[in-house]
């Protein structure tokens, strides 16, 4: 079930504005690492709430979630969702300790790291949508959450005071040079419903 006002040429249009932010988020992320991390978005959907609660294997499933707050011609929130076992592989590399858990051994380097990756991510995302679109979009300062994904998302909706029924859903895989498994993790945007007009105005469509 689709947006009645989504068609897949405009998610078309968001997957390519995905992977123009993938191509950004890589190179600094890189540069963070001193490593060659690839990225790319291979799908972008318009989901149901119902549906994206599906696509996250349910609300009980333990999360590492980034979220915030966009604010300007666009308002909503924003969370980047990776499974707690890819993100504790990822930050165990990145801060070379092997001890590192997310649920039991979280040190303040590696959150810290993980803080910094969803800013470059979530900023990298944003620029490329707003410059596209031709949209002035400000984030919040990205919050860091280990919990259920149905607490975390809980928490974005609040803050947008009203429950959006459709959620635009950007896959990301995330993949470093010479390794063989990538970290596959998930951008969802929640506009405001006035948003979701202005998304369709600036994508082209009355």
């Amino acid at each position: 079930m689709k947006h009645p006002g989504m068609n897949s040429l405009h998610l078309d249009i968001l997957k390519e504005i995905g992977n123009i932010g993938a191509a950004h988020a890589a190179t600094s992320l890189s540069n963070m690492l001193n490593k060659k991390i690839d990225m790319r978005v291979p799908k972008a959907e318009m989901v149901t709430f119902n549906e994206m609660m599906e696509l996250m294997d349910g609300p009980e499933k333990v999360v590492v979630g980034i979220y915030l707050r966009i604010e300007g011609d666009l308002e909503g929130s924003m969370f980047f969702i990776l499974p707690i076992e890819q993100a504790n592989r990822f930050i165990q590399r990145l801060i070379q300790d092997d001890r590192f858990d997310f649920r039991s051994n979280a040190s303040d380097i590696g959150m810290s790291a993980m803080q910094e990756m969803g800013n470059i991510l979530s900023g990298s995302y944003l620029s490329a949508m707003s410059d596209f679109l031709n949209l002035k979009v400000f984030p919040t300062v990205p919050g860091l959450s280990i919990d259920m994904f149905g607490a975390i998302i809980s928490v974005g909706l609040i803050e947008i005071s009203q429950v959006s029924d459709y959620v635009i859903v950007i896959d990301t895989s995330i993949l470093e040079e010479g390794l063989e498994s990538e970290m596959k993790g998930h951008f969802l945007l929640l506009p405001s419903p006035e948003s979701f007009d202005v998304i369709f105005k600036a994508l082209g469509v009355e």
